[in-house]
């Protein structure tokens, strides 16, 4: 699993012209499902994600967690966090989750933050969507759960 982080200001989601999600301060989170990921390595991603200490306290330092500052959360679905450009000049997303598993987990993510009681948007799966942001910082990191060792 991977998650694409990026601190903000503001975001928000459209699809269709229409606002479905927005955010004031806080984490927009783009999600992207593998094929091997499940709800264990689902609930350990969001652990830390709420725990990332990525926003600055009063001396300007990254030592404050999102719970910390009463930020929000915009999810959204990304299964092209998993495309594979070795070969050739088209990407592959052979790597990416199924579908019907991909959406299962990223409503998980989504109801495990809500059930932390974080302020919780969301886009739509698979839906073309249009993301607006500004990007405070800019602080945008990769979180991936191979990487990390959550498995």
């Amino acid at each position: 699993m991977k998650f694409l982080i990026q601190r903000v200001k503001q975001s928000s989601v459209a699809v269709d012209g229409e606002i479905i999600g927005s955010i004031g301060h806080g984490l927009l989170v783009f999600v992207g499902v593998s094929a091997t990921d499940n709800a264990q390595i689902a609930d350990k991603m969001v652990d830390k994600l709420m725990k990332l200490r990525i926003f600055d306290d009063e001396n300007g330092k990254t030592n404050l967690s999102i719970a910390d500052v009463a930020g929000e959360f915009l999810i959204i679905s990304q299964f092209t966090l998993y495309a594979n450009c070795r070969k050739g000049n088209r990407p592959s997303f052979t790597d990416a989750g199924k579908p019907d598993i991909a959406n299962e987990l990223y409503e998980h993510i989504i109801s495990l933050l809500k059930e932390k009681n974080f302020k919780t948007e969301h886009g739509s799966f698979g839906a073309d969507m249009k993301v607006s942001l500004v990007n405070d910082g800019p602080f945008t990191i990769i979180l991936d759960s191979d990487e990390i060792g959550i498995h």
